[in-house]
């Protein structure tokens, strides 16, 4: 009898382990909408201040915010330039595909750039002067704290104010 109970008390215990498991499966956890998979990014259209042509997508945070973490990542056709800038707070760059040209200084010169491929990462501290383009398509991943902020060399190339 003792025997009998422990049987049905075992099964019983199992099949609320397995209730249990099968809920958290059907309803994933609330932590999984900051998860992102390549096919689950959304992109769009790059904010005014970059040429268009690009696409953007914001992973963490508000870029435009007057502070806290970003993370976005910017997809850029091959032959995309962005023209010499820099940023008032640093900037964490992730070559993620394709190969990213970058170079140092306030004239654009491809002969000076140097070609990143996936998986290379640079930081590049407040006012550090520094231009870049794509050579393929690339997808790079940016985050630093907001607000990213483009301040173009010569103002002639923020696209912003070619209207």
């Amino acid at each position: 009898m003792k025997r009998n109970l422990y049987v049905v008390l075992a099964l019983a215990g199992m099949l609320c382990l397995a209730g249990q498991f099968f809920t958290l499966a059907a309803h994933p956890p609330a932590g999984e909408k900051n998860i992102f998979t390549p096919d689950t990014i959304v992109w769009g259209p790059v904010p005014p201040f970059l040429q268009p042509g690009a696409q953007l997508a914001v992973l963490e945070g508000d870029p435009s915010a007057k502070s806290g973490d970003y993370t976005v990542r910017l997809k850029m056709p091959d032959g995309y330039r962005i023209a010499p800038h820099w940023h008032p707070q640093r900037e964490n760059v992730t070559i993620i595909s394709g190969t990213f040209k970058v170079g140092m200084g306030d004239t654009f010169d491809e002969t000076k750039m140097g070609a990143f491929q996936p998986g290379s990462f640079a930081y590049l501290d407040p006012e550090m002067h520094h231009y870049a383009m794509a050579s393929g398509e690339v997808v790079v991943q940016v985050h630093g704290m907001a607000p990213l902020q483009f301040n173009y060399i010569n103002a002639g190339d923020d696209p912003s104010q070619k209207k």
